[in-house]
């Protein structure tokens, strides 16, 4: 039997690192997040526990509180706390479990931490080009004129409204 894998990713250190995350971010930042975790959900596909981290220290209105979206678990941090605290504790609390657990970040301090709790590490760049290996992939196996060809494309309006509004804090 093999042990469940996990990974955490720091949401905001992957839109900013490449593209297509920062071209759509400089537009739509609502958009970038959608498609960030669309991308995800793609690249999970149910087989991967994901945890997807974005930064709310700075809302008043985050509570932190988890949300299930497209089988990922989306968290933006709570008040005054930043996300890399919740990636570090969500390490810990997943290792806990005896999974094995990846910390998707770019963020040296981040990486140092959890690699202490003996979690692996993948940089945000080496993590946009296993997503854009999952888009390529996924579009070669689709037949011609077979419809949309990525998450984003096909999550429902519904799920990216709700990711807008709790990034912004609202329930």
């Amino acid at each position: 039997m093999s042990r469940k894998r996990a990974f955490i990713v720091d949401g905001y250190n992957v839109l900013r690192r490449g593209v297509p995350y920062s071209m759509i971010a400089a537009e739509d930042l609502d958009a970038a997040r959608t498609r960030l975790v669309s991308d995800i959900a793609a690249f999970a596909q149910g087989e991967i526990d994901v945890i997807v981290v974005f930064d709310g220290a700075g809302n008043p209105h985050s509570d932190g509180a988890p949300h299930d979206v497209a089988g990922l678990t989306v968290i933006f941090s709570p008040y005054a706390v930043d996300a890399d605290t919740v990636i570090e504790h969500a390490a810990l609390a997943e290792r806990a479990t005896g999974a094995d657990v990846t910390v998707v970040t770019s963020d040296a301090q981040t990486q140092w931490a959890v690699m202490g709790m003996g979690v692996a590490r993948m940089s945000s760049d080496e993590f946009i080009t296993e997503l854009a290996g999952e888009r390529a992939e996924y579009r070669h196996a689709m037949p011609s004129g077979a419809g949309k060809s990525t998450v984003s494309e096909r999550i429902d309006s519904d799920v990216a409204a709700a990711l807008a509004r709790w990034a912004r804090g609202e329930p």
